[in-house]
């Protein structure tokens, strides 16, 4: 049934093909998490030539072939204006994550004490100095003095706005759904503080999210591994769990999520419940992975592509693979454990289906059962290490 999700745990799987569903139920079946089967952004819309109703359908189809009876959901992911909503309420969406962060200004975290007093001055400063500086509180994620809070209004104040006016359209459209704020696509990272204020404005102005995507600490690029100080991290998760647990009313979410692998056991030891974990072009690097063994010619054209059209690709996106450092195409499948190359790949995606979708698509069909697999073994490995330590015994 696709439904809104609430505070269950749930896990987003992206499908840029609308072929990968098969596996992803494959995958979640039996475990905690509610799945969110159809999620996409506008941007990756625009990229892959897909509608908001056909990614939806799409994904139904195959719910309804394998007789899947538990609620799901449909993400219309990063949002950033009022023209973007329509289209995925008419298509019956359930989770909508608004993306403000073009509102974010992050040189707030290093201007000098004039220039940030000359920017808070479009804030209702007296307000909100009320409210955060005589707080009788002894947090774990620290405690406001009047730089910090200063610094923290006038780096989230506007995107704060923004959320909140986001929110209230959809309102006025649509009576029921998740609704998640991201800030993840930002320069710097959130400190569990600014999240406090985050979450806090947020519930002042009566915004009533489901989720909250901060930007955390290290890299989390996409389609690869943690990048950074997983002990520095370990303590910085436990501090934004700490947040989430203090408010009760919203999950924790983490973005760019596909083959975080070093970061799931810590995500699962802090965050338990309040978890939601979002991925994307890990499925369409599993397909590829079907082309590398049993296409590999075609595998060849979308890698050749992919050298092509990298540097203007990766510009929307956090990435750091070089093209100096692609591995050779001796062994084909091997090329999607490298780095540089899953990277490279990976935002390329736009690129590779305007050229070769159908091509690609006609493959990923003819060999079905072996794209089914890999991502059921592929997901199974992320849902296992995300289960907390008292469910894995």
């Amino acid at each position: 049934m696709l439904s809104s999700l609430g505070l269950t745990p749930s896990f987003g799987f992206g499908d840029r093909l609308g072929l990968a569903t098969p596996g992803h139920i494959a995958a979640v079946r039996g475990t905690k998490f509610a799945p969110i089967f159809a999620q996409q952004s506008v941007r990756e819309n625009a990229r892959t030539g897909r509608t908001p109703q056909q990614v939806v359908d799409d994904a139904k189809r195959a719910v309804d072939a394998a007789r899947w009876d538990a609620p799901w959901g449909a993400d219309a992911d990063h949002l950033k204006a009022f023209e973007d909503i329509p289209p995925f309420v008419e298509a019956g969406y359930t989770f909508f994550t608004v993306d403000p962060g073009e509102h974010v200004d992050n040189a707030a975290d290093i201007d000098p004490w004039e220039i940030l007093r000359k920017k808070a001055s479009k804030f209702p400063w007296d307000e909100i100095s009320g409210l955060y500086l005589h707080q009788h509180l002894d947090p774990p994620w620290g405690q406001f003095e009047v730089e910090s809070l200063l610094r923290a209004t006038v780096k989230y104040g506007q995107a704060i706005g923004h959320a909140a006016s986001m929110f209230h359209r959809l309102s006025q459209l649509k009576d029921t759904f998740d609704f998640e704020v991201s800030v993840d696509e930002t320069d710097s990272p959130t400190t569990p503080l600014e999240h406090f204020y985050i979450a806090n404005e947020l519930t002042r102005l009566g915004v009533r999210f489901t989720s909250l995507a901060p930007r955390f600490i290290g890299r989390f690029e996409k389609g690869v591994d943690y990048i950074g100080d997983l002990n520095a991290l370990d303590i910085e998760l436990e501090k934004h769990a700490a947040v989430t647990t203090y408010f009760g009313t919203y999950k924790l979410s983490l973005h760019s999520g596909s083959d975080k692998f070093g970061a799931y056991p810590l995500i699962a030891k802090h965050w338990g419940e309040y978890t939601h974990v979002k991925t994307a072009g890990t499925s369409y690097l599993e397909a590829l992975r079907v082309l590398a063994s049993c296409e590999p010619d075609l595998f060849l054209k979308i890698f050749a592509l992919g050298r092509e059209c990298y540097e203007v690709d990766k510009l929307t996106y956090h990435v750091s693979a070089s093209l100096e450092l692609l591995p050779g195409t001796n062994d084909l499948p091997s090329v999607l454990n490298d780095f540089h190359a899953r990277e490279m790949l990976h935002v390329t995606f736009g690129s590779a289906i305007a050229k070769f979708g159908t091509e690609l698509k006609s493959a990923l069909r003819k060999h079905e059962d072996a794209y089914y697999e890999g991502l059921r073994i592929h997901f199974e490995k992320h849902l296992k290490l995300l289960r907390d330590k008292d469910e894995s015994e």
